[in-house]
């Protein structure tokens, strides 16, 4: 696929996997609410296998990061978005969505998922809702996958 690249001011936008910074990644899903404690290699296989996008300060440090897990065709999930604290503030995550949402692959899709506890008014700007029909998702949740199992 295509890389795709953004700029506003000192920041840029690129789906570029080459530029993505795991380290960075991994550092702050290991301690957020909804990845605590996974492992880094679970981390690097998931970037590997998802869209990426990572926004990059004016010295090419990654300060953001989003993914998206997609059959380019009817559905899209969007997963593990962030900005670090330290460049918080300054409209990033509303702009890292823009592009996610405009990116050519990304086009024409039927529905669009994503889990969040906190930022729903940042996805609502975006045209997200609460479920219509809840009562037609089910789930397979394994919240303790992560947790280090000891073997006797």
């Amino acid at each position: 696929m295509q890389v795709a690249e953004f700029r506003r001011g000192e920041f840029a936008i690129s789906t570029d996997a080459a530029r993505l910074d795991v380290d960075v990644i991994y550092d702050f899903l290991t301690n957020c609410y909804w990845a605590k404690g996974i492992p880094r290699e679970v981390v690097a296989r998931s970037v590997e296998h998802a869209l990426c996008f990572g926004i990059y300060d004016g010295s090419g440090a990654q300060v953001g990061f989003a993914r998206v897990i997609s059959d380019f065709a009817t559905v899209a999930y969007l997963g593990d978005v962030f900005v670090l604290e330290s460049h918080r503030g300054r409209g990033l995550s509303k702009w890292m969505m823009e592009c996610i949402l405009q990116h050519p692959a990304l086009q024409n899709l039927r529905r669009w998922i994503l889990l969040t506890r906190d930022a729903h008014e940042l996805y609502r700007r975006f045209g997200f809702t609460a479920l219509k029909s809840p009562e037609r998702y089910m789930e397979l949740h394994r919240p303790d996958v992560y947790e280090i199992r000891e073997t006797t």
